[in-house]
C-alpha cells in the first residue's frame, strides 16, 4: 500500500477509524542519514495534571490493569492501588463519590470516544480498602516540631495527614463537634455515605492526631496563643458562612437564608421538614444539594418553620414521610442550564427528581407581605457579559414561595482572627500557601479560595511541604510547573530490588550495558503535560466505558429516599476500566517499537530485570535512527531526542 492510496496519513495523520497504515518505505531510506536516535522520556497525563490534588491517576490505573504488579507476593492489587492513591489524597471512597472529576474531562481518550472512569475506579479502591480495614501508612520520625491544624474539614485533615507522614506533632482543632467539614456538614448524607466518612476520618486520626472539637479560634483560643505554643499553624477554617442575595431587605427577612446554614441544619439533624415552594437562587453543585434535599424532606403540617430552626427559635419533631406531601423546588441560575457550574450527573438528578430549573435569569427584587415576610421574587431574563449579568427588558416575572435560599458564595468566619483576614474575610497567601506577613502560618482550603473538595485536599498535601520547609530553615522556594504526584522510576528500581549503576551519559551516546541503567531516560514530568497530538492515537479502539450504576429516583418516589446513588464497580469492572487507560507519557508494554523496528535494535528487557518504565532498551550500535518506534508508540514516550 503507497503513500498515495492512504491518502498521504501516516501514524500522527489518520481520521478516527483510519485502519489503513501507511507502509513507510520513503521514510526507512531517508533514516540512514539521521543522526537521532531514540530516548525515553517521561511527562504527566492530562489526567493528573487536571487533579487538583495531583493524584498519580496513570500509577493507579497501571496497577488497576495488571501492569504495575505487587512488588510483594500476597498483596492484592486493590491495596497496591490504594497505597499509590492515598500519596496524593487519604479520602479516596469520599472523593470517588463526589469529586466532579476535572481529571476525565482532560483524559486524553476524549479525544479517541469516552474518558476512562478514573473516579468510579477511586470509588471501588476506596470502598474496598474501608472493606477490608486497611491503614494508612505509619507517621513519620519524630521531627520534634508540633503543628497547630485549624478546621477539620478536606484542607485540615490533609494537612494533618501529610505532616504526619513527615513526622510533625499536630494538634487539629475544630469547631463543630465533629471532624469533616463541609465534607460533613455541608453535602447530604446519601451523596457521602457517613460510615464510609467516619472510617476515611478515623485513619488519619490513628496516626496520633490530637484532635479538639468544639473549639473555636479566636474565642476560645487566641492567635497569640497558637503562636506561643506551636511552631507552625496550617489555617483550613473552610468558608462557612454563605453569601447574601444582593437585593434590597435580603437580610431582614426572615424566610430568606442562605445554602450554607439550611444544609448544616440539615446534616445536624434538625432541619427535617421544609415548606414550599422553595425558590433556591444559585447554579452550582451546593444548590443542588439544598434543592434536592428539600424535595427529599417535603413538609409536614404544622411543623415549624425552616427559618426559626436555622435561628436555634424552634425544633422540628420527625413526621412519618407517610403523613407529609412533596414541595414544589424551583432553581434559578444566570446562566443556561447547559452552562451552569453544577456537575452534569447533579443536574441530570435533580430534573429527574423533579426540580425545576430557570436557568438564564436574574432576580431583581424580593417581595414582600405586610409583615415583612417574602412572598415572592422578582426575576427576569438575562444574558452574561462574562460573569456579569444583562437584564432583558419586557421580560420580568414573579416567583413566588414561602421559602428563599441563596446558594451564589460562600466567605470564612474571621470573627477573633485579627489581621489574617483580607477584605473579602478570606486569608491571602503566596504561591506556597503561606499566609501573607505572618511568618510560620500557611492556608489551604476554601478560606484561601473556594473551590472543590479535591483543592483543599492538595493544599493540605503542598501546605504540608512548605511547612517542613519552613522549620528546616530552608528556602520555601518555588513550586513545580507541574505540581502533581508522578511516577519515579528510580524508586520503582529499588521497589523492585534493581539498584541501578551510575552512568556517565553523554549527549551524543547512550548505554545499554551497564546493570539495570536508566539508560536514555528524562523525567520531564514536573514541566510537560502530553497532549494526544503526541500520541499514536491508531493504537487505541473503541472501547465502551464500564460505568458503575447510578440510583435514578423520579419525582414521585424522591420524598423521603435517602438512598446513595452511586453503587460501585465489581473488581472486574474495575480492571477492564483500567485496562482503558492509555498511559499517557509512559510505556504500558504494547510491543510496537519491538516489533516494528527494521533494524531488530530494540529489545525487552530481560523478565527478571523488569520494571515500570524499563520494559524496552535500544541497542544504539544497531540504531540508524529511523524514528519507526517513535512514530508507533501510544503512549509518547519514546522521542527523537539522541544525538541532538
Amino acid at each position: 500500500m503507497s503513500m498515495t492510496e492512504t491518502g498521504g496519513k501516516n501514524y500522527h495523520r489518520y481520521d478516527n477509524n483510519d485502519i489503513a497504515y501507511d507502509d513507510f518505505q520513503d521514510k526507512i531510506f531517508q533514516a540512514g542519514w539521521s543522526h537521532k536516535c531514540p530516548t525515553y522520556v517521561q511527562k504527566t497525563p492530562p489526567c493528573s495534571g487536571s487533579c487538583p490534588s495531583g493524584h498519580d491517576i496513570r500509577g493507579w490505573l497501571a496497577i488497576a490493569r495488571g501492569m504495575d504488579k505487587p512488588p510483594v507476593d500476597g498483596l492484592a492489587w486493590q491495596e497496591y492501588a490504594f497505597a499509590r492513591m492515598v500519596e496524593a489524597n487519604p479520602f479516596p471512597a469520599t472523593m470517588g463519590r463526589v469529586c466532579p472529576a476535572p481529571c476525565e474531562n482532560g483524559c486524553n481518550r476524549n479525544d479517541v470516544e469516552d474518558f476512562v472512569g478514573i473516579n468510579s475506579l477511586e470509588h471501588y479502591v476506596g470502598d474496598w480498602a474501608i472493606q477490608n480495614n486497611l491503614k494508612l501508612p505509619a507517621a513519620g520520625p519524630d521531627t520534634g516540631k508540633t503543628i497547630a491544624v485549624i478546621g477539620g474539614g478536606p484542607a485540615g485533615l490533609s494537612a494533618a495527614y501529610f505532616l504526619r507522614l513527615k513526622g510533625h506533632a499536630v494538634t487539629l482543632f475544630e469547631a463543630n463537634e465533629k471532624l469533616g467539614g463541609m465534607m460533613r456538614y455541608g453535602i447530604p448524607e446519601y451523596r457521602v455515605p457517613r460510615d464510609m466518612l467516619d472510617a476515611e476520618i478515623q485513619r488519619i486520626l490513628d496516626m496520633g492526631v490530637d484532635v479538639r472539637t468544639g473549639v473555636k479560634i479566636g474565642k476560645d483560643v487566641s492567635v497569640e496563643e497558637l503562636n506561643k505554643d506551636f511552631d507552625a499553624v496550617f489555617w483550613g477554617l473552610g468558608a462557612q458562612k454563605g453569601r447574601s442575595l444582593p437585593v434590597e431587605n435580603w437580610d431582614e427577612t426572615s424566610n430568606c437564608v442562605d445554602a450554607v446554614s439550611f444544609l448544616k441544619a440539615f446534616n445536624e439533624g434538625r432541619l427535617k421538614h421544609v415548606k414550599g415552594p422553595v425558590i433556591c437562587v444559585g447554579g452550582g453543585d451546593t444548590s443542588i444539594d439544598v434543592c434536592c434535599v428539600a424535595r427529599r424532606l417535603g413538609e409536614a403540617e404544622g411543623a415549624a418553620p425552616v427559618e426559626d430552626v436555622l435561628s436555634g427559635k424552634a425544633e422540628q419533631t420527625d413526621v412519618p414521610f407517610a403523613d407529609k406531601s412533596a414541595v414544589d423546588v424551583t432553581l434559578t441560575s444566570l446562566f443556561p442550564v447547559e452552562n451552569m457550574f453544577a456537575t452534569d450527573r447533579e443536574v441530570r438528578d435533580a430534573l429527574n427528581e423533579g426540580v425545576v430549573i430557570n436557568g438564564g435569569v436574574m432576580p431583581l427584587e424580593l417581595i414582600r407581605d405586610e409583615n415583612g415576610k417574602a412572598t415572592g421574587l422578582k426575576m427576569c431574563e438575562c444574558d452574561m457579559d462574562g460573569m456579569r449579568p444583562i437584564a432583558r427588558e419586557g421580560t420580568e416575572f414573579v416567583l413566588e414561595g414561602e421559602l428563599f435560599v441563596v446558594a451564589i458564595g460562600q466567605f470564612g468566619d474571621m470573627e477573633g482572627l485579627g489581621d489574617l483576614a483580607n477584605e473579602n474575610a478570606f486569608i491571602d497567601a503566596d504561591r506556597v500557601y503561606q499566609v501573607k506577613d505572618h511568618p510560620g502560618h500557611f492556608v489551604g482550603g476554601d478560606i484561601l479560595r473556594p473551590h472543590l473538595l479535591t483543592t483543599a485536599i492538595g493544599h493540605g498535601s503542598i501546605a504540608s511541604e512548605t511547612i517542613t520547609t519552613y522549620l528546616n530553615g530552608e528556602d520555601l522556594g518555588k513550586r513545580p510547573k507541574v505540581d502533581v504526584h508522578n511516577f519515579n522510576l528510580l524508586e520503582e528500581l529499588k521497589q523492585r530490588d534493581h539498584s541501578p549503576e551510575e552512568y556517565n551519559h553523554q549527549p551524543t551516546r547512550g548505554t545499554s550495558s551497564a546493570n539495570f541503567a536508566v539508560h536514555n531516560y528524562e523525567d520531564r514530568s514536573l514541566n510537560d503535560i502530553i497532549k494526544s497530538k503526541d500520541l499514536f492515537l491508531g493504537q487505541f479502539t473503541e472501547t465502551p466505558r464500564h460505568k458503575r450504576e447510578e440510583i435514578h429516583i423520579s419525582a414521585d418516589e424522591v420524598l423521603g429516599n435517602f438512598d446513595s446513588r452511586l453503587k460501585a464497580l465489581s473488581e472486574e469492572d474495575a480492571i477492564k476500566e483500567g485496562e482503558r487507560c492509555m498511559s499517557c507519557g509512559l510505556c504500558f508494554e504494547c510491543d510496537n517499537c519491538v516489533i516494528y523496528c527494521p533494524q531488530d535494535a530494540v529489545h525487552r528487557v530481560k523478565k527478571a530485570d523488569r520494571a515500570v518504565g524499563r520494559y524496552v532498551y535500544t541497542e544504539y550500535s544497531r540504531c540508524i535512527g529511523c524514528h519507526i518506534c517513535s512514530d508507533v508508540c501510544p503512549t509518547g514516550y519514546i522521542e527523537m531526542g539522541l544525538g541532538e
